[in-house]
Formats: structure tokens, sequence, C-alpha cells
């Protein structure tokens, strides 16, 4: 029988607290706790928590062996969780237990459990962060095994965006350039809208202002409407090209993972985009950023068929958005 390492680090002085959330991904976790040994040599102040959203299968028993075997527990810990809540629901786990103990820590970093930490990526960030006091979130530059860079600085969804991703016209998306969600990768140290959860640092300071992340996203959008939320008291969101951090984009959650065949959007996708245009917005926007997007997705596919197009979608993805839409779903 393998005992949990439950969190017992209130009596130690910490500065930052790493996040990653498990579930059915054991591997991944392991691989990527192995990535931050250099980094947590290099910072003795951190600790590292796995919380698991019960995931029912071996991850708790793999992911103790791996921390026992390896000599991680001076360092590491794994809070396994009584249900699976969804990306916020685990991180706020683990973010109120420390919140709630004498010396909270200055900062939290969520890890996704497909990231690989490249070697000097948390000093960067912690760098950055203790240099600029204004600033409240900041995040990694991700990318591809190969060193390929990913988009990880984006602007906020709003109904431009809605329609440049459903209409996909060059002069349309020429004209709606600065309202495009992902734009190209920034060279340098510089502000953006929102970063993604794959890597995110969030002062402490600022969850204690506005709060925890909204747990009625169970997945996806949850970290664009975390920083758009700080961004409304205040508090600035920075992508730090300098940090880098391998992300295997998909293999946590299989939505969008690249080295396997396109998947159905599950629901939870669909009430997370939903939720956030009604939550941010308003209903009657979210009516109107549903009736473009559906209206342009339908010239799309017309157009496509007649240029006779490949088709990259998810599959069923224009059904599954009607059946989803504000309009047949309600608000």
């Amino acid at each position: 029988m393998i005992m949990i390492n439950q969190p017992s680090f209130s009596d130690q002085v910490i500065n930052l607290v790493v996040i990653i959330v498990n579930y059915q991904t054991p591997d991944l976790t392991i691989n990527c706790l192995q990535s931050l040994i250099s980094e947590i040599n290099a910072q003795p102040d951190v600790k590292v928590v796995v919380a698991d959203n019960n995931s029912g299968d071996e991850s708790l028993a793999k992911i103790q062996t791996a921390i026992n075997i390896h000599g991680w527990k001076n360092w590491a810990t794994l809070m396994p969780l009584k249900q699976n809540g969804g990306y916020a629901f685990g991180n706020n786990a683990v973010i109120k237990h420390f919140l709630n103990i004498s010396w909270p820590p200055t900062y939290f970093w969520l890890l996704n459990s497909d990231t690989i930490v490249r070697p000097g990526a948390l000093k960067a960030l912690l760098d950055f962060m203790n240099e600029n006091l204004s600033v409240g979130i900041a995040g990694s530059r991700l990318e591809d095994p190969d060193s390929t860079p990913q988009r990880s600085a984006f602007r906020f969804h709003t109904i431009y965006s809605e329609l440049d991703s459903a209409l996909r016209l060059g002069i349309i998306s020429k004209l709606l350039e600065r309202w495009i969600v992902a734009p190209p990768v920034p060279a340098n140290i510089s502000p953006t809208d929102w970063i993604p959860g794959a890597s995110m640092i969030i002062r402490s300071q600022v969850l204690a202002e506005i709060g925890l992340m909204d747990e009625e996203y169970f997945m996806y959008y949850e970290d664009s409407d975390f920083c758009l939320k700080a961004k409304k008291h205040g508090w600035s969101c920075w992508y730090v090209p300098t940090s880098k951090v391998v992300h295997l984009v998909g293999q946590s959650s299989q939505i969008n993972n690249q080295q396997t065949e396109p998947k159905r959007r599950p629901q939870y996708w669909f009430n997370s985009r939903q939720h956030y245009f009604v939550k941010n917005h308003g209903w009657w926007y979210a009516i109107l950023v549903d009736l473009v997007w559906i209206i342009s997705f339908s010239i799309w596919k017309i157009r496509s068929f007649i240029q006779r197009r490949p088709n990259y979608d998810p599959p069923n993805f224009f059904r599954d958005f009607l059946r989803h839409s504000i309009f047949l779903k309600g608000v």
C-alpha cells in the first residue's frame, strides 16, 4: 500500500508553490516533476504540489512511488482530491491550502502535467516578477520539443475574434488583425491580455484581492477569464520568453493533440466558451457572438466546399456548436 504524502510544508518559509493538476496522466506528471529538479535545487524555498483530480487509475500510486524512490519528498507532495472538478478546481484546492497557512507563499506557478520545464525557466519568471511589482501574472514561452515556439501570448476573446476564427477570409483577418486572439509570437518580454495556464505565475496578492479561478469552467477559458478579472482590478499580465517550457500540446486533455486525429469538442468546451461571454459581456453580447459565429462559419463551409479545401475542424464541429449554442441551450 502506498502512503500518500499530504501537503506538509506549513511550517516552512515558502516563496513559491508549483501546482500540477493531474488527471490520468501519471507518466507525464512524473516527467514534469523530473524536469523541475534543477529549478528546485536553484530555488530551495520552492515546493511542488501535485493535485490529483480523482483520477481513479494508477496515478496516485505511480506518482507517490516516483516521489519516494527519487527522494523528492522534501520538495514534492501529492494532494488527492475527492472529485474531478476540472482545471480551476484542482488549482484552487492547492491555493486555498497555502493561502491559509501562517506565512503564505509570495507566488503560485501553475503548470500543466504535459509540460517539461527548461533549465532557468522558473528563475526567469521569478526575476521578472520580483523586479516588476505591479505585474500580477506572467507566463512562459511555450514551445515544441524541438524548440519551435508556440503562440503563448493572447488577446481577449471578442465578437471580432469570433468572426475572424469562423469566417477565415484573408481580407477580413487583415482588417481584424488587432483583435485576433493568437497574434504572432513576440520576440521580447511584453505585456499581453492573457497567457495560458500551462505555465502561469500568479502573485499571491492578486489572489487575495480578486479571488480564485472560476470553478464553473471545467476546462478552457478559465485562464483568460482570470487574466481579464485581474486586469479589471489593475493588475497587468506579461509574456516572458526567457522562461521556456515545452508544452506537449493536448496530451493532458487530448483535445488539441497534434499527434492524433482531431476529436470532437467535449461539451465542457462549449459550456466554458458560453460562460466566458455571458459572464464578461452579458447575455445579449453572447447571443450576438453565437449568431455571428454561426453565419460566418456557414459561409466558410460553403466556400471550403466550392474550393475543395481540406477540413481540419473537429468532427461534427458545426452540429455540436449549434446544439450547444445559446439559441438551443439557452443561457
